[in-house]
Parts: C-alpha cells; sequence; structure tokens
C-alpha cells in the first residue's frame, strides 16, 4: 500500500495528462478535456491514498474513500477533501459520456468550452495538491 514508486509513477502520468490536456484545450477538444481530466485527477488521488497507506480500489471515482480516509491524509489536503471529493464525483459521471458519447448525444456537440475550462482549472488545482505531497 505504501509503494512510493507507485504513487509517484501515478503522478508523473497524471502529470503527463496535463500537457495534453492544455494541447486538447487549445484545439478546441472539449470533451477530451472533461475525459483526461478525470483521469488525470483519478491517477492524482489514487497517488494520494497511496501515499497515505490506503488500499486503493480499481474504481474511477475514489470520493468516499477519501473521505472515509481523510484522518490518514497529510494536513496540507484535510481543508480541501470535500471539494476534491466533489470533483472527483462530478467528472465520474462525465467519464464514458465524454468519451463515448450516446444515441442522443455527441460528445464533441454536447461539451461546451466552459465544461472544458471548469474540467482543465479542477484538474491543474488537484494534480497540484497531490504533486506537492507525492513528488
Amino acid at each position: 500500500m505504501k509503494n512510493k514508486s507507485l504513487a509517484a509513477d501515478y503522478i508523473l502520468r497524471a502529470g503527463n495528462r496535463l500537457a495534453a490536456v492544455e494541447v486538447l484545450m487549445q484545439r478546441q477538444g472539449y470533451a477530451d478535456v472533461v475525459r483526461e481530466s478525470q483521469e488525470l485527477i483519478e491517477l492524482c488521488l489514487k497517488g494520494l491514498l497511496r501515499i497515505s497507506g490506503v488500499e486503493v480500489p480499481r474504481i474511477h471515482d475514489v470520493s468516499d474513500i477519501l473521505i472515509r480516509s481523510e484522518a490518514l491524509l497529510p494536513a496540507t489536503i484535510k481543508p480541501h477533501v470535500k471539494q476534491i471529493a466533489k470533483v472527483s464525483k462530478s467528472l465520474r459521471r462525465d467519464r464514458e459520456l465524454s468519451f463515448y458519447g450516446s444515441e442522443d448525444l455527441t460528445p464533441s456537440e454536447f461539451y461546451k468550452e466552459e465544461d472544458a475550462r471548469s474540467a482543465l482549472e479542477d484538474a491543474r488545482w488537484i494534480y497540484s495538491l497531490c504533486n506537492e505531497i507525492v513528488s
């Protein structure tokens, strides 16, 4: 559970995704910004949980685990746990929809700049918090 190398790898890969998301934003790939921001945040939070000694399940949204494990998290994260969990849960709902769409929804038509900008801002914030702790 405390495989620091694995936690650091999650953060490294999240940083790579952040660079990719910046490019996607420039190219106005708003649906892809939303999807990749969710993945980036998922990696960050799993790295944070690992470094805190919490077993990380193979699910996309770890917000409930984050809240339950708040006492084990670094002090700098504790004031932000509820907001981080809210972001994670919100983007989890968009994970498949932003990637696959549905019969009545085309991702590139549905997701707008505002959606992408919000997801990217949240991703930058969570990455910054987690990178500082895990790296």
